[in-house]
């Protein structure tokens, strides 16, 4: 079972989608500013590298309302924050992220999970289009909304990190998006990124890796 989110890895095809995607390096154009191709992942002010297992991990946020041009959504009106993941693996097998757990851990230690285009969806969608309760004597019945937003459900399926594996000497990269509601005005101050059960090609668990975002503020200034 996938488990880097919430709830189990997107479908078959979006997984196919997001690959396509990752392959092509932002080589495609995707709206009104083109996402630049992912880099080592060393090169990012906010990384983790772990030298004796060869792999670093990088976290830039899209935190400003430029950067965010080429999603189709305002994610950050709605108090979403896009995250771009960029893994490189350097040694000689790989890496599987298959199990991984991937947190947004605040400064005050609130743990935020990786959002699901329906946790958007709930906020960004009107509210009588999420549907309403029927009371039916003691219980109540919900009955469903409108259908699903497309915008967001293209921008998952475009920019969501869907690489199950980075092989050896390779790079993938995609997006995460985190809920921020609640976590202050400046949620990135003393927060980090952290992945846990990260395996080798053996199976074996990889240390943990921590992503401070104070690297990516202080890089900013």
């Amino acid at each position: 079972m996938v488990t880097m989110r919430s709830r189990p890895f997107p479908a078959v095809m979006r997984v196919l989608l997001s690959c396509l995607l990752l392959a092509a390096a932002g080589s495609v154009s995707l709206g009104e500013s083109d996402l630049p191709p992912a880099k080592d992942a060393t090169a990012y002010p906010a990384v983790d590298f772990h030298t004796k297992e060869q792999v670093a991990i990088a976290a830039e946020p899209f935190d400003t309302a430029e950067k965010c041009k080429i999603f189709q959504v305002d994610y950050l009106k709605y108090r979403f924050l896009p995250i771009r993941i960029i893994v490189t693996n350097t040694g000689d097998h790989p890496v599987s992220l298959r199990d991984a757990r991937i947190f947004f851990i605040s400064a005050e230690g609130d743990k935020v999970p990786a959002a699901e285009p329906e946790d958007v969806e709930r906020r960004v969608r009107p509210k009588d289009s999420r549907g309403h309760d029927i009371p039916v004597g003691p219980i109540k019945l919900h009955t469903k909304g409108s259908a699903s937003d497309d915008k967001i459900e293209a921008d998952f399926d475009r920019f969501e990190y869907a690489a199950l594996a980075v092989e050896p000497h390779t790079t993938r990269a995609g997006f995460l998006f985190y809920d921020m509601q609640g976590l202050g005005d400046t949620p990135l101050h003393g927060g980090k990124l952290v992945l846990r059960e990260l395996r080798d090609s053996d199976g074996n668990e990889l240390f943990y890796f921590e992503i401070p975002f104070d690297k990516y503020l202080e890089a900013k200034r």
